[in-house]
């Protein structure tokens, strides 16, 4: 629980950032993407052994970034997360994370028009559902989550651009177990995408 309470106050930290005016060196930028998760494992009720498999991911989000620091809201939906083709013992399900994360880059007077790398790092929130034929083993959980990773930028245009990163996403805290887990409730997976970056507002040169 004193996990869960830490991330919601992280996140909220995070996205209040994200509203607070910037200054003139900064610059905001949207990214819609789309992606794929893998290496899941769980200890939530997995009827079809599914967490683990590739599955398709979309999402967005929000950065403000400046000269070399910045931050982000993020959220990825995950459709079919604990669903296999082969099998049909969970008729629907989904992963959903919403995190608030510092962003750290190449500064931008070194990056200029090339690749930007930079890695991320955030805590949130991550909400897994499962529904199986029956209805005897629905699974409906919210967990305090963090996740880290990296990628690169790139701009065709002063505004248009795209990016590519890899991040990992792992529930925190001890969790519990409503009967719905074996052992304490625990989920993690990798996310790879590919977004289009869109500068908005104001550009610096």
């Amino acid at each position: 629980m004193n996990g869960r309470r830490t991330a919601v106050r992280a996140t909220l930290i995070m996205l209040l950032a994200v509203v607070v005016p910037s200054r003139a060196s900064a610059e905001w930028q949207l990214r819609p993407f789309i992606g794929a998760t893998f290496g899941g494992e769980t200890t939530l009720i997995d009827l079809d052994h599914a967490a683990e498999n590739n599955k398709f991911t979309f999402g967005g989000n929000v950065v403000l970034l400046g000269e070399f620091l910045g931050v982000e809201a993020d959220v990825g939906h995950t459709p079919g997360f604990f669903e296999r083709q082969s099998q049909n013992l969970i008729v629907g399900s989904r992963v959903t994370t919403l995190t608030g994360n510092v962003v750290l880059a190449l500064p931008k007077r070194l990056a200029q028009y090339s690749l930007r790398p930079y890695v991320v790092g955030g805590a949130g929130m991550m909400y897994a559902r499962s529904e199986d034929e029956l209805d005897v083993l629905t699974v409906s959980r919210t967990l305090a989550a963090l996740d880290v990773g990296g990628g690169v930028t790139g701009f065709f245009t002063n505004r248009v651009g795209v990016s590519w990163d890899v991040r990992y996403f792992r529930s925190i805290g001890a969790g519990g177990n409503n009967g719905l887990s074996f052992g304490n409730e625990h989920l993690s997976f990798w996310r790879a995408m590919m977004a289009g970056v869109i500068r908005v507002g104001k550009v610096s040169p």
